[in-house]
């Protein structure tokens, strides 16, 4: 879930980006956000592993 929670953010991030119409720095938090959910997607899939 987490994993496709970052890959559709990360892809928000990229149109926000390209795109000329971006609202300062709200778009970036788009990639803030991906990041958090990578994260959380490897920190679950190691706990798991470990288990």
């Amino acid at each position: 879930m987490y994993w496709t929670m970052s890959a559709i953010l990360f892809v928000l991030w990229i149109v926000g980006s390209i795109s000329g119409s971006t609202e300062g720095a709200w778009v970036h938090l788009l990639l803030l956000f991906s990041m958090v959910t990578l994260l959380l997607a490897v920190a679950q899939r190691g706990r798991g592993s470990m288990a």
